[in-house]
């Protein structure tokens, strides 16, 4: 930070001051040496595309900063801002189609919910989410998971009953 001296008193930059701001303030904490391949990046691939009219790809830019292309495609996804998977990306009518409609695995499915189920999870019981296994992964009704954990059905209506409870709880 620069110091200037006005009437004999020290008196800092607020440039200075902006900077700290920006980069304390961030959402996620990026170091410096990304942050800097980053903006280097951002501003040859600015000034290329200014000189050429088209969007140049990241192995020219990586090339031209001497950096590795992997490396300069991580620090550019690294300054972009976070978005919720629950962002609205196209609205028509009040109809809304949100990222995580557009994020799916090779199955069609949405890993995200997987990874949603597996921390809900860790809200349960160990016997909660036995009988969530039980009933939901091996398809066993609750009287064949009562006879297996030698208790009654109604106790484990009541325990799954308690065990989707938190499930509902912490994923919505």
């Amino acid at each position: 930070m620069l110091i200037l001296f006005h009437n004999g008193i020290r008196v800092p930059m607020i440039v200075g001051e902006i900077r700290r701001y920006l980069r304390e303030s961030c959402v996620l904490k990026v170091g410096r040496s990304t942050k800097d391949i980053a903006y280097r990046a951002l501003t040859v691939r600015d000034e290329l595309a200014k000189s050429t009219g088209t969007e140049p790809d990241i192995k020219t830019v990586a090339d031209l900063i001497d950096c590795d292309p992997k490396r300069v495609a991580d620090a550019l996804d690294a300054i972009s801002d976070p978005v919720s998977l629950y962002e609205p990306v196209f609205s028509r009518d009040g109809d809304e189609l949100y990222l995580s409609d557009r994020i799916a695995d090779e199955d069609g499915g949405a890993w995200f919910e997987l990874i949603a189920l597996r921390e809900a999870l860790k809200h349960c019981t160990e016997r909660e989410a036995k009988i969530l296994r039980i009933r939901y992964y091996r398809g066993k009704t609750q009287t064949e998971a009562a006879a297996e954990l030698g208790v009654s059905q109604a106790q484990i209506s009541r325990m799954e009953k308690s065990a989707l409870l938190k499930l509902k709880k912490y994923m919505t």
